[in-house]
């Protein structure tokens, strides 16, 4: 049928090309702080990516030479739709263009050689965007969406947004009270427990070349990349 195409033979781009701000939040599920074996924060922790780091659903993504920990986290990410400057938390939402499924790719061993996070999240194509962005009317809460990572087909990861430290309107308000928000900003929101940084030692099997990695969130759609 010449009306529909064959998703195999669609090249996506990401979700978004060039965001003014990639805001990242980290430690932002309980479950995933208490596997990190880290506190649970009385502040959203922020750390941002560059556009560099942007990859599409399908894409493949290069792992860097000198990095041997890749690791995954799906995230429920946020398009902002407005400007937003010292907005309430009651009107947070109302800012919002729209949501996608995101994947905070990691490399642990980058991440962590200092005390700055920079180095091992902002990697080229370490911030895969996609399919598609589904507008805010399509999505009633995203404070109670299922979201999910697999390899290679295993399941990974399964949560829900519900397991937040911070939802969506919080960490808008929080933001926004710092730093002026503009329309077709990224915000990615977390990542929930099973990543592997979180398995024992022992129990670490980290990314490698020609790992399939599928990241979900409810209504948004799946994100497929493959690592190379």
């Amino acid at each position: 049928n010449d009306l529909w195409l064959d998703e195999a033979q669609i090249e996506y781009g990401p979700a978004l090309t060039q965001p003014e701000k990639i805001i990242c939040v980290g430690t932002n599920y309980r479950k995933h702080a208490i596997e990190s074996h880290m506190p649970i924060p009385t502040s959203p922790v922020l750390f941002s990516k560059f556009n560099n780091s942007l990859a599409a659903h399908q894409g493949q993504i290069a792992v860097p030479e000198d990095a041997e920990k890749i690791d995954y986290e799906v995230e429920l990410v946020m398009v902002m739709g407005r400007t937003a400057r010292n907005v309430s938390k009651e009107d947070a939402l109302d800012f919002v263009f729209g949501y996608a499924t995101g994947n905070d790719i990691s490399a642990r061993d980058l991440q962590f050689r200092t005390g700055q996070w920079l180095l091992g999240k902002t990697c080229d194509g370490f911030s895969p965007l996609g399919p598609y962005v589904v507008t805010a009317d399509e999505v009633p809460n995203p404070n109670v969406l299922n979201l999910e990572c697999r390899v290679n087909g295993e399941l990974r990861q399964s949560s829900n947004t519900q397991d937040m430290i911070f939802d969506c309107a919080t960490l808008i308000s929080y933001i926004s009270s710092y730093m002026t928000l503009r329309p077709g900003d990224v915000i990615y929101t977390g990542t929930p427990e099973g990543v592997i940084l979180g398995y024992p030692e022992d129990k670490q099997v980290w990314l490698k070349t020609g790992d399939e990695v599928l990241a979900s969130v409810a209504g948004l759609g799946e994100l497929r990349v493959r690592m190379v």
